[in-house]
């Protein structure tokens, strides 16, 4: 039941982005918001996937990484990196805004403040993690997209898609893991996981990206389909 969920959530996530990319730039600028957004709040999800334990965060982070392929293809490397800019800001907002909404000591009527607290209360070690993976992966992202496509030209868009994608949610697996989540003696804040599960956590997850990733290519092939391609900006 998880798989088939998963599955049909990545494929609505990916149709959803060539909406936007045919509706135009600045949507693919506004769902990477979104998507910036809801990783925060869907990552405090926990389920099995294969026989993999994952978060719910895992799709999205597909979905999130073809957007700035489609900007780099498209219209190139300064927008693709300008909305990575993007979603980190709108992930700063989120966290802050949230944090205060936390602080406001509730009356009596209240009847969320529990469940906002389960939900948006975050830890200083998995923010740290988490943004730090974000803007170093999502910028790898861009430059290695760019790069390739200087060494291949024009073809073999498959390779620049999957060969940036791939190495990039590679880095960010491991940021987020080592950082956000796994109790090394030689930082400073208290982990969440031991460290003799870095490597399964990381294999586990990573794993998973890789499957999501490798559903993507199609889309960014088809979104020659769908609009009439623009000459990049190097």
């Amino acid at each position: 039941m998880n798989e088939l969920l998963f599955i049909g959530f990545g494929l609505f996530l990916l149709t959803l982005n060539l909406i936007a990319f045919r509706m135009g730039r600045i949507y693919v600028f506004a769902l990477i918001a979104v998507y910036t957004v809801l990783m925060n709040i869907f990552v405090t999800k926990q389920f099995d996937l294969f026989g993999l334990a994952i978060t719910g965060g895992n799709a999205l982070y597909a979905a999130l990484f073809l957007l700035t392929d489609l900007l780099s293809e498209h219209y190139g490397k300064k927008q693709a990196l300008k909305a990575v800019g993007v979603g980190f800001a709108a992930s700063v907002v989120f966290v802050v805004a949230t944090q205060v909404l936390l602080a406001f000591v509730p009356n009596e009527a209240d009847y969320t403040q529990d469940a906002m607290m389960t939900l948006f209360s975050v830890t200083p070690r998995i923010l740290a993690g988490s943004m730090l993976a974000y803007i170093i992966a999502q910028t790898l992202d861009v430059w290695l997209y760019t790069r390739i496509r200087e060494w291949t030209g024009e073809k073999w868009m498959w390779l620049r898609n999957n060969g940036s994608t791939l190495v990039s949610q590679l880095v960010d697996t491991f940021i987020f893991t080592a950082v956000g989540l796994t109790a090394f003696t030689w930082l400073p804040i208290e982990g969440i996981i031991p460290p003799e599960l870095f490597w399964p956590v990381f294999a586990t997850t990573y794993v998973i990206k890789v499957l999501m990733a490798l559903l993507d290519t199609p889309f960014l092939y088809l979104s020659y389909k769908i609009k009439k391609p623009v000459m990049p900006e190097l």
